[in-house]
């Protein structure tokens, strides 16, 4: 019954994820919250063949084997971080793959509430607190600028044109194709600054061969 609920709790979390087509879906966040319940069961249940006792030496511990989840947690969710130029992705990843994690250790424990309000936590701030968040700190002067390379050209002059109209730069990342590089920034425009003025600034280089806003 631990196991089925741990399976329940952590599967409804990677449907969540699965739905926002993440990198760590439904079957990923399913495994870690069971195999979490698998090792709290083992260390809580696995050793009653043996005989502990304090006066020999021999204790026993039934949080020894369940506290390694929290450290090798950390090695999955660390894999789930991919890192792009300057910009990061995978932190909410690997955040939910912690929460699961304790969620399967809380319902092998028998913790059943804790991990039910804690599947609702996570599934509220994953879903309604993510767009409550972009309509709050979403600043509409923030942008993101897709800027089309020339074959060999370097992505250097953008970047100082850019500086250069006063448009801080939150991240940036560079991809390579047939044609020459794709550069896709995130910006933030300054108070009194015009989108299309930066478009011309830009389609001036000669290392552009075409500016546009993508949101």
């Amino acid at each position: 019954m631990r196991l089925l609920a741990a399976a329940a709790l952590g599967g409804a979390i990677g449907i969540e994820r699965e739905l926002h087509e993440r990198e760590a879906g439904l079957r990923t966040h399913l495994l870690v919250s069971v195999g979490a319940a698998m090792f709290t069961l083992i260390s809580a249940y696995a050793w009653s063949d043996f005989e502990f006792s304090q006066a020999d030496g021999v204790t026993f511990d039934p949080t020894r084997i369940a506290a390694q989840v929290v450290t090798g947690i950390g090695f999955l969710g660390a894999g789930a971080i991919i890192r792009q130029g300057l910009s990061v992705r995978g932190l909410t990843t690997a955040a939910t793959l912690w929460i699961v994690a304790a969620i399967g250790m809380a319902c092998g424990a028998g913790f059943y509430w804790a991990a039910v309000f804690g599947t609702v936590i996570a599934l509220v701030s994953l879903g309604p607190l993510r767009i409550v968040s972009r309509r709050v700190f979403d600043r509409p002067h923030r942008r993101q600028l897709a800027v089309e390379l020339r074959p060999g050209r370097a992505t250097a002059p953008v970047l100082a044109a850019l500086e250069g109209l006063g448009l801080a730069i939150e991240s940036f990342s560079i991809a390579e194709h047939a044609d020459g590089r794709s550069l896709s920034s995130v910006v933030e425009l300054p108070h009194g600054a015009r989108p299309e003025d930066v478009v011309l600034r830009l389609g001036e280089l000669d290392e552009v061969s075409s500016v546009r806003w993508v949101r």
